[in-house]
């Protein structure tokens, strides 16, 4: 994990394993930032949709339960509202790093959506 310290906040830059292990022990709360048309197209499973274009740092939950780690396509829009929040006061703050792209690089499982069907399954890349 890469860190930068932003005035009193951290700003945290997560890996693909880092997620995946922390997501998995229900230590972070996962938040796509991208559109939801993206979104239903595929997406990790359980992670929350929070559009980059509807999002208000004031708004986000405290995080003494779990942390927060937002997730974009590839890793630019994650940034942008990663940082928005800290200027919206949260001190302490990740985004995946490379976005949903990495995450399905490293072969990571998700809900993709059955193009015969249009329904949407699990996909675990192997």
């Amino acid at each position: 994990m890469k860190t930068e310290k932003i005035g009193d906040a951290s700003f945290e830059t997560w890996s693909v394993d880092e997620v995946a292990t922390a997501f998995d022990a229900n230590e972070v709360v996962l938040i796509d930032v991208r559109t939801p048309q993206e979104y239903m197209f595929e997406h990790i499973e359980g992670a929350l949709l929070m559009p980059m274009a509807f999002f208000n740092g004031d708004k986000l939950p405290g995080q003494s339960d779990k942390r927060i780690v937002f997730h974009c396509g590839s890793g630019v829009r994650s940034e942008r509202v990663a940082r928005a929040a800290i200027a919206a006061g949260v001190t302490q703050i990740a985004h995946l790093d490379g976005g949903f792209a990495a995450w399905k690089s490293a072969k990571k499982p998700y809900i993709g959506t059955n193009m015969a069907t249009g329904a949407p399954q699990a996909t675990t890349p192997e």
